[in-house]
């Protein structure tokens, strides 16, 4: 699988993961001691609007999640929170107000300021 490439269950489910993304995660792992470590992207219940995500190093997936792979770097998303993501990309924002991860959800009707909770139809 090339760089820029996700892997066919991936690609089908829709969930993607941008090049900053990778590498802010690749940074994270590395700094953290963890290097081979992947991010767990999931959705709980909760937030101002109804659901927010959830970021953490992982060392390893869980049999049933999505392992999304960009540039070296693992995403491990469970199959709850893939309902709930489908169609989305995570990238990484650097901003004034701070630096974070972004899931950019075409699902999500609406959102809190913060941009960590969101609803769905």
């Amino acid at each position: 699988m090339s760089a820029d490439t996700m892997a066919p269950e991936a690609a089908a489910a829709g969930f993607g993961v941008t090049p900053a993304a990778a590498a802010r995660i690749a940074a994270i792992a590395a700094r953290e001691g963890q290097p081979g470590a992947g991010l767990r992207v999931a959705v709980d219940a909760g937030g101002c609007s109804g659901f927010q995500y959830r970021f953490g190093l992982e060392a390893a997936a869980q049999p049933d999640d999505l392992v999304v792979e960009r540039d070296g770097v693992r995403v491990f998303v469970d199959a709850v929170s893939l309902d709930l993501v489908a169609g989305s990309e995570l990238d990484w924002n650097e901003a004034l107000i701070g630096a974070h991860f972004v899931v950019r959800n075409p699902q999500a009707v609406s959102g809190c300021g913060c941009g960590v909770s969101f609803a769905v139809a």
